[in-house]
């Protein structure tokens, strides 16, 4: 058929990877990091959406597209784009998990009447990330720019309109529309009164197409497909499907996974989004992670996770009857924002550097796996579970994991999975436009390699150690499940 590109616009940088439409196969790539200089102690909360355009300009340098047929944008979700009645940005993008807009997230939980009303309403409780929280936080504090905002885009909604030339119909998708906390993945369909009350009126909101139809092409013919958020393109780039899972391992942990129908959760745990297939994607976060172990690394002077690693790796699955719950910046899953970390069994044969470290990566894992649980428990399969993140590499993580989650765990090789699921999404766009492909079925492209880890005979001794961390979770923290 062909070579299409994939574009990755995350946080902090550009990708573009141009394959081949038939296998998938990494022809060329490209990368560029936007020309934003983050304040001192972290990343700005309001970014100029041209930044964007000038590293993906820089990142397409010296003939990488020549001969491309079709692009895909993938980019950061949640960034919120306010435009005016003239298609102008009304204000600087809005991005990340702003703290500015907690104390508006609660207004609007709030307002609607309760975290169980917005789980019905949108499949997810309001954060501190999500646009309509950013839109609620615009009204009240920037009351002239709500005003002026007469229309609403996310990062790939942004970029694929100036793709194609700032047309009058904007487009987004399935996935992109999930996370803003005004369309529904049950019913498939916008809020506009929850628009409405975040931001005090009515605004337009990009058309969602599905996810083999094209945003349209440019003036040159270059097809643009529907773009999608960064997670459900990583997804796809992947190659996930009914049975897998994703963990992710950043300072925060993520457990997702691929299923037929939405699963409602009035607890709030579990954030209902659509993926960039047609199916599902429920996700359940957790509040630490790799800052668990960054923190026990520290407490013992160690420079790196690699040499935590190493000390973990001389003690035994059990860590001597240590046992630490990693709510070191409270919990998400399960729901305690206001719980410390808590380290039980201490013994004078258990007191050495290498049961801690031990006690780190399985208290993680063991947070991870707890979350996995809610997914289970909803009836979601887990056959297979792929292990994400530079901390997926860790021998202490690979020792424990595929015990402690009770399935066979996948390490694919490092990758810029969102940007491939981008170029998938092109190749399927492309194909469904020339009638090759059926725009139920995207392309079969080559999966990710990877290292594939097997419970084994470790499964009996890992699952007692669950068993270990729950009953020290249900005396500290008693129903916290429930």
């Amino acid at each position: 058929m062909g070579i299409v590109a994939g574009l990755d616009s995350s946080p902090d940088f550009t990708r573009i990877v141009v394959c081949d439409t038939d296998t998938g196969a990494v022809l060329r790539q490209g990368y560029a990091p936007h020309p934003v200089d983050p304040p001192e102690g972290g990343r700005p909360s309001d970014i100029d959406p041209q930044a964007w355009l000038l590293s993906l300009g820089e990142a397409a340098g010296g003939g990488l597209l020549e001969g491309v047929q079709a692009i895909g944008v993938s980019a950061q979700q949640h960034a919120l784009i306010p435009l005016d009645a003239h298609s102008n940005t009304v204000r600087p993008a809005l991005v990340g998990g702003d703290r500015r807009a907690q104390v508006a997230a609660a207004d609007l939980v709030d307002a609607l009447g309760s975290r169980e009303a917005w789980a019905h309403a949108v499949g997810c409780v309001p954060g501190a990330a999500q646009p309509v929280t950013k839109l609620r936080w615009l009204a009240r504090n920037e009351p002239e720019n709500a005003r002026r905002t007469a229309a609403l885009l996310q990062a790939h909604d942004w970029l694929v309109w100036q793709l194609l030339g700032r047309p009058a119909r904007r487009t987004t998708d399935r996935g992109g529309a999930s996370g803003t906390g005004y369309w529904s993945a049950t019913t498939g369909v916008y809020r506009p009164d929850l628009v409405e009350l975040a931001l005090g009126h009515q605004a337009m909101l990009p058309e969602v197409i599905g996810p083999s139809e094209a945003a349209g092409t440019t003036p040159e013919g270059l097809l643009i497909s529907a773009g999608t958020g960064e997670t459900m393109a990583a997804a796809f780039g992947l190659g996930i499907g009914l049975g897998d899972a994703v963990v992710s391992l950043g300072a925060s942990g993520s457990v997702m996974a691929v299923h037929p129908e939405v699963l409602a959760d009035q607890s709030g745990m579990i954030t209902s989004l659509a993926d960039a297939t047609g199916m599902h994607l429920p996700v359940v976060t957790t509040q630490n992670a790799v800052r668990t172990l960054r923190g026990t690394a520290e407490l013992l002077g160690l420079p790196d996770l690699e040499g935590l690693s190493e000390l973990a790796m001389k003690s035994t699955p059990g860590a001597h009857g240590l046992v630490l719950l990693p709510y070191l910046e409270g919990e998400r899953t399960p729901n305690l924002p206001h719980a410390a970390g808590t380290l039980t069994g201490l013994r004078r044969e258990s007191m050495k550097p290498e049961h801690l470290a031990r006690a780190a990566f399985e208290g993680m894992l063991c947070g991870l796996a707890d979350a996995l649980d809610v997914l289970r428990g909803r009836g979601v399969e887990v056959r297979r579970i792929f292990l994400l993140g530079p901390a997926a590499e860790l021998p202490a993580v690979q020792a424990a994991a595929p015990s402690l989650f009770g399935a066979q765990v996948v390490v694919p090789q490092p990758a810029d999975y969102t940007a491939i699921g981008a170029a998938r999404q092109a190749a399927w766009a492309l194909g469904v436009s020339r009638g090759t492909l059926d725009p139920r079925t995207p392309p079969a492209w080559q999966g990710a390699a990877a290292q594939v880890l097997e419970p084994g005979e470790e499964l009996a001794a890992g699952q007692a150690v669950r068993q270990q961390f729950t009953a020290v979770r249900e005396q500290t923290h008693p129903g916290a499940f429930q």
